[in-house]
């Protein structure tokens, strides 16, 4: 299928906008687009109009209608410059040949430097400092807010491209709901999600388990996922409350290698976990939070071997933490303003060794290292006028290894009539891993954070009573990137990788009807170097309806010039895929539902070597008690 070339994408999108403004006008009563409250751009919920960064936010209903259980591939689709990597039907997997990776904007999770935060607490593996994207269930989530550009004021290290934020749920309604979701489909895919919420008075409490299994579509690529999510909470009064979570997850992976050097006996067991406890407050004026955090992982991976050269004879271990306190407060100094301090602590931990497949030995440690990280930060935020907002953040970020670290920003929001035009100038900064500085051959003591500094404009409008449209242009610059280099004729890490990207993201919302809505969104990336898992063109267009019963939506995603190897021969990607969701309410507590991918059956690579699945379907039932 011929390749949507820019021009065409945004055309078609700004065709949406007009031919929406010149339809029959309906009543809308969602409205509140423009206004969403978030709380990724600040600490305090906030109006997204008074912030100058660019958040996207995808509820739960958006998250289960698709009914997947990971919010990334949803994610892909809903948030304008997200790219996720994939490799098959059902998980990510970990070590060489992985999917999962985030991009923003040429900017990739792989490499850690797109943050994954869990009601606010940052989630990577402590060795490799990549987040392990299995992980982050839709079982969990009430909604997921997505943060385009540096985040390191609030979110420090990691958080250089961006943030995606998960907010995880809570019971609101009284008494017990019970939820109970099956479905099995292509390559023995089987999937079940069990659900318990309970609220009395001022207590809640949220109980969820999930299990999954496929063969995949490629022999030796099996893949079984167990995990389960509790949250109790507890509001003291009007003003105050406190919860306390544990989400673990636990997957057994197989790896086949690429398609040019399949591999075999080359498995994964890998647990991810997280708790947290926290005490919030919230005021007219005032509001904060006090909380702990501890993220933990515990991995044993087999490389495996090519066909007929000998097993291995090590598994390769590891296991790392990460340990936290957060604390933030904010404030109005006086009319208008809004000011919030806070203070962040974290021990990070990582060990690495081989153990003895024969006799369970472990052998010597290859690394075994904890580093501290302690930052304070500001963020003033003040109404100048009744359409104009100011705000400036600082952050003073130490690091045991690294040093200290200044992180600024500064931006503008206009409220224009009913537009909003942002404006944000901001820095962001990564430090490189345990693994970088310190495991395998090109490790380097010696490096330094990697550093960007990002431009950006953003409008976002209604176009009629309808239609909701945003349109981003940015520019961000770094020259201090961690590369692999061939140095005294040994390879080493070191920095010196440039990056130098600009583009555009548009998005639009258009409420044909009452029954029917249109979400569609394009992006467009240069980059000066080109990097793996960053396509230059992406476009999604999905039509809705739903009526008291059934709800049905289909999807295309456009994917062009995609980097699956750069370098002296750079390979792209370029395809078009295809979804259909369909759910039926048959009675009050019982519904079916049905999901196909890849319906046009494309060809196509997004890891090179690892071939995408063809067309392939899912359908199930749902129960609600």
């Amino acid at each position: 299928m011929k390749l949507l070339t820019l021009s065409a994408a945004m055309a078609g999108l700004f065709v949406c906008v007009f031919t929406a403004n010149a339809a029959s006008a309906v009543q809308d009563t969602t409205t509140n687009y423009l206004d969403e409250a978030v709380v990724t751009g600040t600490r305090a919920k906030t109006l997204s109009g008074f912030l100058p960064q660019t958040i996207s936010v995808v509820n739960h209903n958006e998250l289960a209608s698709t009914q997947r259980l990971n919010v990334l591939p949803t994610l892909d689709e809903l948030v304008p410059g997200i790219f996720v990597t994939s490799r098959a039907m059902l998980g990510y997997g970990v070590s060489t040949g992985a999917a999962g990776g985030i991009s923003v904007r040429g900017l990739s999770g792989g490499s850690g430097q797109m943050m994954v935060l869990i009601d606010g607490h940052p989630q990577y593996q402590g060795i490799f400092g990549h987040p392990i994207s299995d992980s982050y269930q839709t079982l969990m989530t009430e909604r997921v807010e997505v943060l385009r550009g540096p985040a390191s004021v609030l979110y420090g290290s990691n958080a250089m491209g961006g943030v995606v934020n998960i907010i995880t749920r809570k019971s609101l309604e009284e008494g017990v709901h019970t939820d109970l979701n099956l479905g099995a489909g292509s390559y023995g895919t089987f999937q079940g999600v069990l659900s318990n919420r309970v609220r009395k008075g001022r207590t809640s409490g949220v109980v969820s388990g999930q299990y999954a299994r496929s063969d995949n579509h490629r022999p030796r690529m099996g893949f079984e996922q167990y995990g389960g999510y509790a949250k109790v909470g507890y509001e003291f009064s009007d003003n105050w409350s406190a919860y306390g979570d544990v989400d673990i997850t636990h997957f057994n992976a197989s790896y086949p290698g690429a398609t040019s050097a399949p591999l075999f006996d080359a498995d994964q067991w890998i647990t991810r976990g997280v708790a947290s406890v926290a005490v919030e407050n919230h005021y007219d004026r005032t509001d904060g939070a006090l909380s702990l955090y501890y993220n933990f992982g515990d991995h044993k991976i087999n490389d495996g071997h090519a066909e007929g050269a000998a097993p291995q004879t090590t598994w390769f271990r590891s296991n790392d933490a990460l340990a936290g306190l957060s604390a933030w407060q904010s404030f109005g100094l006086f009319a208008g303003n809004t000011t919030t301090l806070g203070f962040d602590l974290q021990s990070i931990y990582g060990k690495a060794w081989n153990q003895e497949i024969a006799s369970g030995k472990d052998l010597d440690p290859m690394v075994d290292k904890t580093e501290t990280e302690v930052a304070g930060y500001i963020d003033f935020r003040q109404d100048v006028a009744s359409w104009l907002t100011a705000d400036f953040g600082l952050r003073v970020d130490n690091h045991s290894q690294s040093g200290m670290e200044l992180v600024p920003q500064g931006g503008l929001a206009f409220r224009l009539g009913k537009g909003e035009l942002k404006a944000m100038v901001s820095k962001g900064f990564r430090r490189p891993t345990i693994r970088e500085m310190f495991l395998f051959r090109p490790a380097n003591a010696d490096l330094e954070p990697e550093r960007i500094m990002n431009y950006e404009l953003a409008w976002k409008a209604p176009a009629g009573e309808n239609v909701t449209y945003g349109l981003n242009v940015f520019y961000l610059k770094g020259d201090n990137m961690i590369q692999t280099q061939m140095v005294d004729g040994k390879p080493l890490n070191v920095n010196t990788g440039p990056v130098e990207n600009y583009g555009a993201e548009l998005d639009l919302h258009w409420r044909i009807s009452n029954n029917w809505n249109l979400v569609t969104n394009g992006s467009w990336l240069h980059m000066e170097n080109p990097v793996v898992a960053a396509p230059e063109i992406t476009a999604y267009c999905g039509l809705q309806y739903h009526n008291s019963r059934l709800q049905v939506s289909a999807g295309g995603r456009e994917v062009g010039n995609l980097y699956t190897a750069v370098g002296a021969n750079p390979q792209k990607e370029s395809f078009f895929l295809l979804s259909l969701n369909a759910s039926y309410q048959l009675t009050d507590w019982l519904g079916i539902w049905a999901r196909g991918d890849n319906l046009l059956n494309q060809e196509y690579q997004i890891n090179a070597g690892y071939p995408m699945p063809g067309i392939n379907f899912m359908a199930g039932l749902s129960l609600s008690l």
